[in-house]
């Protein structure tokens, strides 16, 4: 069984090392101590990931997207093109690249610094051993 430390564990979920901690002491997930050292074990830190996924997805109205992988973030870049044009949002420690058109860029009012949801839908996702 894989497990993290604390400060593992808080890159993995996106989060500080402090948020981590008080996550943990407030019982969101279990820690374990291991010389001198806060271990979450995978299976446990896993379920979190799922409950904190079903928490965030609470918040937004799933009635208007059929699209499940939404990473929230703020808009970084924006190269503009006659026509497409290229969008990067960075999600936690996720930096998102979207091609889309220069006219749905200009409706959505995207501009850098705002905040924005990258959303994926994909029929082929490659997972490679961290």
């Amino acid at each position: 069984m894989e497990s993290y430390t604390i400060g593992q564990a808080a890159r993995l979920l996106g989060v500080s090392v402090d948020t981590a901690r008080r996550w943990a002491d407030a019982g969101r997930f279990p820690t374990r101590r291991e010389a001198n050292r806060r271990i979450v074990d995978g299976p446990d830190l896993a379920a979190f990931c799922v409950e904190a996924g079903r928490e965030g997805a609470e918040d937004e109205d799933p009635s208007h997207t059929s699209a499940r992988n939404a990473f929230p973030g703020i808009v970084t870049g924006i190269r503009l093109g006659d026509v497409s044009a290229q969008v990067e949002v960075q999600a936690g420690p996720h930096r998102m690249v979207s091609l889309l058109t220069r006219e749905a860029v200009e409706e959505l009012g995207l501009e850098v610094g705002m905040r924005a949801t990258a959303r994926v839908k994909s029929t082929s996702v490659h997972v490679d051993r961290g």
